[in-house]
């Protein structure tokens, strides 16, 4: 079980900190960690935000374990250099396609929703996003039409084969937890959205089991804040899983409570090889104070767990102990709390 740990800037060392003592704290046969930098860290002390080494430990690793970059000191280098391009490059390096990123809230918690408690308490789901393809990776630029007036443009499109391995993944994801699959795309003004919808229908007759339904992504955004619990599995493009997974992770009440997982086609022993990080930036502002929620990197450590290793019971046994950790009052300042960053590592391995 080799993992590359890429903590990087601001509160990711920290946060990463707690996730890896918990790891150990399990005691898995043959777990060997490897820790290397990326970001804005990386650049600092190797010239960019990606290393060649660091990109070597990744590929060699059965998953990474990544905490956040972002470095103000970085803002105005060329943008190839910023420390943000390191997570670009790992996912397009390591052909990681699939963005999944769990959301709930948290018995106790619903009341930090800005959703009604009653409404917040039925959010419990997972979305899928395609990672690397729609209008963030098309054609773009701008021209001056034929009146002189500057125009900008962007190619959104999808191919078959990218919407037929998302809609495995997700499919999968939905029969695993026996949850229904909503499809969301916006099929009536996008042919981009029709071959999406037609694939999605094509790879569901490979999962009788799973009910499907479709719904326009605008709608899906209303019900997301009106009937949560309407959802199982989202699946959705990029662009679409980008405006729809921030909404969800705002509906919780903290961004210090939500992992996610990157995910490819390559598989490792027991699993799949994935990207494991907390959706939360590098926090530079409280950097180093000891103020950070370690919670969403441990939660992101057991993602890992559960589909790069088949480690069901441990994953569960994490999660279990984030949720009697937070039952039992260890919130973070995030949560309208006062305890730090190693008490609150301390309060889940304690409760492993």
């Amino acid at each position: 079980m080799k993992i590359a740990v890429l903590p990087g800037d601001g509160i990711g060392p920290e946060v990463t900190a707690e996730a890896v003592a918990v790891l150990e704290s399990l005691a898995l046969p043959g777990l060997t960690l490897f820790q290397a930098d990326v970001g804005g860290i990386a650049y600092k002390r190797h010239g960019h935000p990606l290393p060649q080494e660091t990109l070597d430990m990744a590929r060699a690793a059965d998953a990474v374990l990544f905490g956040a970059v972002g470095d103000p000191d970085c803002d105005a280098l060329d943008r190839h250099l910023r420390p943000e391009q390191a997570i670009l490059g790992l996912r397009k390096e390591l052909g990681l396609f699939a963005n999944l990123r769990p959301a709930r809230v948290f018995a106790g918690l619903e009341h930090l929703s800005p959703l009604r408690a009653d409404i917040a308490a039925g959010l419990d789901l997972l979305i899928v996003r395609e990672l690397t393809g729609d209008v963030y990776f098309g054609a773009k630029g701008q021209r001056v039409t034929d009146t002189g007036e500057r125009e900008g443009w962007d190619a959104m499109s999808y191919a078959a084969h990218e919407v037929r391995r998302i809609a495995h993944v997700a499919l999968r994801a939905a029969a695993a937890g026996a949850h229904k699959l909503t499809s969301v795309d916006k099929a009536n003004v996008l042919e981009t959205s029709q071959l999406w919808r037609d694939v999605v229908v094509e790879v569901a007759a490979d999962y009788p089991d799973v009910p499907l339904d479709h719904m326009y992504v605008d709608n899906a955004a209303m019900q997301l804040v009106s009937h949560p619990d309407r959802f199982g599995v989202v699946l959705t493009g990029n662009l679409f899983g980008d405006i729809l997974s921030d909404l969800a992770s705002a509906a919780v009440g903290s961004i210090g409570l939500l992992p996610s997982a990157s995910l490819g086609e390559r598989t490792t022993a027991h699993g799949t090889f994935g990207l494991y990080e907390p959706i939360h930036g590098s926090a530079p502002d409280i950097a180093g104070q000891g103020k950070a929620n370690p919670m969403a990197t441990i939660l992101s450590a057991a993602m890992m767990l559960r589909h790069s290793f088949g480690r069901e019971a441990e994953a569960a046994r994490i999660e279990n102990a984030v949720s009697a950790a937070l039952a039992d009052g260890f919130l973070g300042g995030d949560l309208g709390g006062s305890h730090g960053t190693a008490a609150i590592g301390e309060a889940v391995r304690a409760r492993l």
